[in-house]
């Protein structure tokens, strides 16, 4: 089968399209003919061989959420899996390919009227954006800002936060033209990426969700009322400062609060649970996916310079 790995770390050039293996589901295990492959910004951080000191190496095949039609399964796990359609998760790796395995609990059935590429755009942003707002202690009429607010995560925490009745949802954007898409969405007031702001926006935030990190992360900081929270949710725009937290201990008098998300530390069982409760409100049109493109798997080289140029507004899909 055709699968996408990392030939050499760094550009999306060290992307190569690779004939391998047909994987074998293990026990507890699905195997799924894809139909829809997401692109995440974790893929990208991957890639650049960002991670390498945790394990990953040339030759990793990317990608780590799929939808598609169950075709086989492994020992343990119930026969009428084959032939329906489902989102999976598969780890951090081994979704860039015409056939790819996950574990049976990291599987959801698709409800009717929700494409594979919907499914693939939200599946794991919409959690994060989910948890994000949670650990945040969000509540109604609190001000928010979404840091790198153009992608999946981002797109889905505007929604979030509008919808369950921020006083305020102010973004950061590259663009007017973006500014104005995220506005339909549910944004009150935009920003630029440095954080200036026009005459209308709020001072202060009650809360900061942030996607970028990166070195202006300190610069965002500083926009936190007094008991403001901040939570980071990705570092697409590299680490921040190694003493960004002086700003906090400067701002101590402020009582404000610093926070890292990761998905992972959330149980399974509730993470399916907000997923299926997002796939349902996705199907019936009360949130909205955005997807920036639908690219054949060959072409993930394109799709993840898509990405480096910060070119992407919501979520590229690759299709085999």
């Amino acid at each position: 089968m055709k699968a996408v790995v990392i030939r050499t770390f760094g550009d999306p050039d060290g992307l190569e399209v690779v004939d391998v293996p047909v994987p074998v589901p293990a026990p507890g295990q699905v195997q799924i003919a894809t139909e829809a492959i997401g692109v995440g910004g974790v893929d990208a951080v991957i890639r650049r061989g960002t991670l390498a000191a945790h394990g990953f190496r040339e030759g990793h095949l990317l990608g780590s959420e799929v939808a598609g039609t169950v075709t086989a399964v492994g020992e343990g796990v119930d026969a009428s899996w084959i032939g329906r359609r489902v989102w999976a998760f598969t780890g951090l790796s081994g979704g860039y390919a015409e056939q790819a395995v996950a574990a049976v609990q990291d599987v959801l059935a698709l409800p009717d009227g929700l494409t594979g590429t919907d499914a693939v755009t939200l599946g794991s942003s919409g959690v994060v954006a989910h948890y994000a707002l949670d650990r945040a202690r969000f509540t109604p009429g609190e001000t928010v800002l979404v840091r790198g607010a153009a992608g999946s995560i981002g797109i889905t925490a505007v929604q979030l936060a509008a919808k369950n009745g921020a006083s305020a949802v102010a973004v950061t954007t590259s663009s007017a033209e973006r500014g104005a898409r995220l506005r339909e969405l549910g944004a009150t007031h935009t920003l630029d990426r440095s954080g200036e702001s026009g005459p209308d926006t709020p001072v202060g935030f009650d809360i900061v969700i942030d996607v970028v990190a990166g070195p202006r992360l300190p610069l965002f900081l500083d926009k936190l009322n007094p008991n403001g929270r901040y939570v980071a949710v990705g570092v697409v725009g590299g680490q921040p400062p190694a003493d960004f937290g002086m700003r906090l201990m400067d701002a101590f008098r402020r009582s404000l609060s610093f926070a890292t998300f990761s998905s992972d530390t959330v149980p399974g069982p509730h993470r399916q649970a907000v997923r299926t409760s997002q796939f349902t409100d996705a199907a019936h049109g009360d949130l909205r996916t955005v997807v920036h493109e639908v690219l054949p798997l060959d072409q993930a080289a394109l799709a993840h310079r898509e990405m480096d140029a910060g070119n992407v507004f919501g979520r590229i899909v690759l299709t085999p």
